[in-house]
């Protein structure tokens, strides 16, 4: 078992503090982006910010359409990115149902990667109640599909006991790659890194192969951030945005995640393996998320003893 101790750097070491900013502009540059279908209009002042082809995910939001999530998974594409769909099997009401829904993405967006979820419903409205199901069941491949991302728990789930959390992890792992689909697990946004840390060095003792991608929220307010975590049922970490002094003063100011990018980017100096990248939720819109990783991406950025990391903006 790994304790929650996160590596130090000590910033005043020149060589240190080079190879930490290094780590943040790779970060930043090979990081994946959650839109939605609001986001359509913002796409292409995007593609001025981000690397072409970044994995953009298309989320699922409530009452959406599946034309929805094909209509934006174009968008994406059209404008240069990898579309990556949501798809919240409980929804799929049947398996001719995901053979359309998949043969309209890979037509409308030429989509190589989905995230397949299990979705908080508590019924399913077809035949799928789990992600392995679907991954046993479901020749991806036949849509020019080769990569399935994956839901992660570092914090564990509100209503799911944490051993079956951590075996469907494995589970889902393991079938994917007898599918031969590569394979990603890509977390919920978290507030703290050490939960993460400890999920991914326990991992990694269990020979679990797969890419670890850590979920941070975007820049946004406070009390858009506070929102979508209580709707996300977000973990512990949620603390940090309460932990702070002055901090329920600030639910009408501002939140980013520099000092949450910091702690990430030392843990992987440490220790290179131990995740593979970031995946940004945009609570705070598209475009400010892109404005703000693109500023990280050209170290456009100081790491000081005392204020951590901040970007010039």
């Amino acid at each position: 078992m790994h304790t929650n101790t996160l590596p130090q750097l000590r910033v005043t070491d020149t060589s240190a503090t080079t190879g930490l900013a290094s780590v943040l502009k790779e970060l930043a540059q090979r990081a994946s982006i959650e839109a939605n279908v609001h986001d359509k209009d913002q796409l292409q002042s995007c593609a001025q910010l981000i690397q072409p082809r970044t994995r953009m995910y298309v989320s699922h939001l409530p009452k959406q359409r599946w034309e929805e999530t094909c209509v934006t998974s174009a968008a994406v594409k059209d404008a240069g990115f990898n579309p990556v769909p949501h798809i919240p099997i409980r929804l799929i009401e049947s398996a001719h149902a995901l053979h359309m829904l998949l043969q309209s993405l890979a037509t409308q967006a030429q989509i190589e990667e989905v995230l397949l979820i299990s979705g908080d419903y508590p019924h399913a409205l077809g035949p799928y109640s789990a992600v392995v199901e679907v991954l046993k069941d479901f020749p991806f491949a036949d849509y020019g599909i080769n990569s399935a991302s994956l839901a992660g728990h570092p914090e564990g789930h509100p209503r799911v006991d944490l051993a079956t959390i951590r075996q469907s992890e494995r589970d889902k792992c393991q079938v994917a790659r007898e599918r031969g689909l590569n394979c990603r697990l890509v977390t919920q946004f978290f507030f703290e890194a050490a939960p993460f840390v400890s999920w991914s060095q326990d991992q990694i003792t269990q020979h679990l192969a797969v890419d670890r991608i850590a979920g941070i929220a975007g820049p946004a307010s406070i009390n858009a951030v506070f929102k979508y975590a209580l709707r996300c049922g977000v973990g512990p970490s949620l603390r940090a945005l309460g932990v702070r002094p002055g901090s329920l003063l600030k639910l009408m100011g501002d939140y980013t995640p520099n000092d949450l990018v910091l702690s990430l980017a030392t843990a992987k100096f440490h220790e290179p393996t131990l995740f593979e990248g970031l995946h940004v939720f945009c609570f705070g819109g598209l475009a400010r998320t892109c404005r703000w990783l693109h500023a990280l991406a050209q170290g456009q950025f100081d790491i000081d003893t005392d204020k951590g990391l901040r970007l010039h903006t």
